[in-house]
């Protein structure tokens, strides 16, 4: 009798053990073993609380899973960086096109080379210093020990990386390097040239190129030659030295145009040089004829995590003869439709104070007076005397035409097509 009073004192507990047991072996394939202890739990109080509270912890990614993605940030307005040379003579025009160039969100390198007499660089470094919104913004250098430059020679590709290293050191916030001449002149203000530029992936490169030397593998790349700037204080042509060489093997060889807009990635790698191609090919192009034709266009197509980012033009408008020499024609009023027709953003070379400059201040600048290029930063009476908000843009026909020509190299079908071939 005694046993049988102990059997069934066990009976109970066990018949609820055994539900409970079935309970969450059924609702462990149904609802989930969490979802399972809260019902338990509210029938039974007999789990700490402790594991309920653990299901929206951060230790299940389920509660993070349904949380909405933060939308993308707009990218910022870019900014550019500029190297504006000159020569002998270029003072007015260097300066002219410098105030037509001018935004305060930008940084301006300015250089006349040692050619030009000293009374003209102390005129270009009085006139950049006394500026009163250069002065207030501050962002306009000269290159106050001036570099011999000729064009057929190495001296003005060693130019423009002195400019690029000045610029990389003094800022790091510009997107793209853009290098122009004191007979350059813009076709698009300022806004307008954000504008077209303020969506575009930042390590494009807009640079000219072809592995089709032509004329010029004879001409150019097999010459070996000397360039007296290098070494002499007064400017001498090149001259040649024997033997001739063959093409490189080690490299490819391309060509194009001298002018181009350049990603502040691909600046730094031709200054850093950290696979040391950029300085292999310095040191060749250092005896090359018209190496400023060349040597970015090599680079950039030997290096192949760039490759990619080169949209096949210079940004330019310029009328080249043929056969082709070194200089290209001097642009007259009567070229002005090409011009504009062409929707780029600078054209090349004009002569001092021609009268299509005029033509483009009125028409395509709404500039005045010799004042700068109007923008959205332009405060004060006159206008643009003062600086307000450098984030404002007012963009004008240019940014279409510009942008036009952009989608045309950047967004086509092509444009890998047209890539470094």
């Amino acid at each position: 009798m005694g046993s049988l009073n102990m059997e069934k004192k066990w009976v109970f507990p066990l018949v609820v053990s055994s539900l409970i047991c079935t309970f969450l072996f059924a609702t462990s394939f149904n609802m989930g073993l969490v979802s399972s202890i809260r019902t338990i739990n509210s029938i039974f109080p007999i789990f700490p609380t402790h594991v309920i509270s653990n299901e929206t912890s951060q230790y299940f990614a389920e509660s993070k899973v349904n949380v909405p993605p933060a939308p993308p940030a707009a990218p910022p307005l870019p900014r550019f960086a500029y190297l504006v040379s000159g020569s002998k003579g270029d003072l007015d025009k260097l300066w002219r096109t410098l105030r037509s160039l001018y935004h305060p969100r930008n940084y301006y390198v300015v250089h006349l080379d040692l050619e030009s007499p000293e009374e003209e660089r102390l005129e270009l470094a009085s006139r950049v210093e006394k500026d009163p919104i250069f002065l207030k913004v501050g962002n306009v250098f000269m290159i106050t020990k001036a570099n011999m430059v000729t064009y057929r020679g190495p001296t003005m590709v060693a130019n423009t990386l002195h400019a690029c290293a000045i610029l990389l050191k003094r800022h790091k916030d510009w997107d793209w390097f853009i290098n122009l001449s004191a007979s350059d002149y813009p076709l698009v203000t300022q806004d307008d040239l954000l504008y077209a530029f303020k969506d575009l992936k930042r390590d494009l490169n807009f640079i000219e190129h072809t592995s089709r030397l032509g004329w010029k593998e004879g001409q150019r790349a097999m010459p070996l030659i000397v360039d007296p700037g290098l070494y002499q204080t007064t400017k001498q042509d090149i001259f040649w030295v024997a033997p001739r060489r063959a093409l490189p093997t080690a490299f490819k060889l391309f060509t194009g145009s001298a002018w181009m807009i350049l990603s502040r990635s691909f600046v730094e790698y031709c200054i850093w040089g950290w696979d040391n191609l950029p300085r292999i090919l310095l040191m060749y192009y250092t005896n090359f004829v018209s190496s400023p034709e060349g040597y970015f266009q090599t680079v950039i197509c030997n290096a192949p995590e760039f490759i990619q980012t080169a949209a096949n033009h210079d940004m330019h408008y310029i009328s080249w003869d043929f056969p082709p020499k070194q200089h290209p024609h001097t642009l007259t009023v009567n070229d002005t439709a090409k011009m504009i027709a062409s929707g780029a953003a600078f054209a090349r070379k004009f002569k001092q104070d021609d009268p299509a400059l005029d033509i483009i201040d009125k028409e395509l600048l709404n500039r005045k007076n010799g004042s700068f290029t109007p923008g959205g930063w332009c405060a004060g009476k006159p206008r643009c005397t003062k600086v307000g908000n450098i984030t404002k843009l007012k963009p004008g026909p240019g940014a279409k035409r510009l942008r036009r020509l952009i989608n045309r190299l950047v967004f086509s079908p092509e444009f890998s097509e047209h890539q470094c071939i």
